[in-house]
């Protein structure tokens, strides 16, 4: 930074300019390095996390089956047509145009917990562990975490707000199918990895057979970060463009969350890591923690609404606007 000061009137000539100009240009240093510490502080540090570890990971769902099991269980055919109908559907171009379109942020405008209430409406056709309105999932995995660790308050409100992508399958937000909203995501474009659920249906896919998306890293690069694929269709990444064109103040660590806890054959298995980068890493360990309470805090007990509603309205008017676009 280059400063022009002329001497005031009334200054004598033994005034030092030069040892001024040095303090200033020291004082400027040191202001900018404080601004970047505090940027740096508010990425919360995984690493750093204690935990009151209060919530007991329960051994089964509430249909008395493992968690996650897609061969077993009471909503085993529905789960299963769910992902015949993703696999075959999800292609490179369809999600290329489906995300233009949900681009434009058109469909309405709300604020957040009036958001939360549409999921009133909404059951998950591809989960095997919950047949319960969705805005009780989203209340049983904030309080499960809030519980846990008290102090981080953006991971209470991220856990809230993880699956509003959902009202996608309603008919103000385009009525889409299940199979464009829920389940495990996955990215196109290049090879699908045998680690996904159901795997045998890609054989179905358009894509499977295409050599420009059929190897191992498709039309993408080895370490050229999560951000730069193209994920499966969901209610994910539409929540995550909804908060961050909206200029959520949440850290990118929970905009990480958002946008990849469906994410399991990476999450879960390790499929498609060639493609992180250092910074996924990182943001990783918070999906990792995040995770356990998204899957297992799934119960048919009800949390009561309006009695944590004012805590997270609060949260709510903390790192997002009034109203958001949609």
């Amino acid at each position: 930074m280059i400063v022009s000061v002329e001497k005031p009137n009334g200054i004598s000539s033994d005034f030092d300019f030069h040892s001024m100009m040095i303090n200033c240009s020291n004082a400027l240093i040191w202001f900018s390095a404080t601004q970047a510490k505090s940027a740096e502080q508010a990425q919360p540090d995984a690493n750093k996390l204690v935990t009151n570890d209060q919530f007991t990971v329960p051994q089964n769902n509430a249909f008395g089956n493992t968690f996650r099991d897609y061969e077993v269980g009471a909503r085993t055919d529905k789960v299963e047509q769910h992902y015949k109908a993703s696999h075959i559907n999800q292609t490179y171009d369809f999600v290329k145009k489906i995300r233009e379109e949900y681009k434009k942020l058109n469909k309405a405008e709300m604020g957040i917990w009036e958001c939360c209430e549409l999921l009133n409406e909404v059951v998950d056709d591809s989960d095997p562990d919950l047949d319960e309105p969705q805005i009780q999932h989203l209340l049983q995995s904030a309080e499960a975490i809030r519980k846990d660790y008290p102090n981080e308050d953006w991971l209470h409100l991220t856990a809230l707000i993880h699956d509003l992508g959902k009202i996608l399958v309603l008919p103000k937000f385009g009525e889409l199918p299940q199979w464009a909203v829920v389940g495990d995501t996955f990215p196109v474009g290049c090879a699908f990895d045998e680690f996904n659920v159901h795997y045998k249906y890609f054989r179905e896919n358009p894509d499977f057979k295409n050599p420009k998306y059929n190897t191992n890293n498709g039309v993408y690069s080895e370490g050229c970060g999560l951000d730069n694929l193209l994920m499966s269709w969901g209610h994910d990444d539409y929540m995550y463009m909804v908060a961050k064109e909206n200029g959520t103040t949440l850290p990118q660590a929970g905009l990480f969350i958002i946008r990849y806890h469906s994410f399991y054959p990476l999450h879960k298995h390790g499929a498609y890591a060639q493609f992180m980068n250092e910074e996924d890493k990182k943001n990783m360990k918070w999906l990792h923690v995040f995770n356990k309470y998204d899957l297992y805090s799934k119960s048919k007990a009800h949390v009561d609404v309006e009695k944590v509603k004012p805590y997270y309205e609060s949260l709510i008017a903390k790192y997002f606007p009034a109203k958001l676009k949609w």
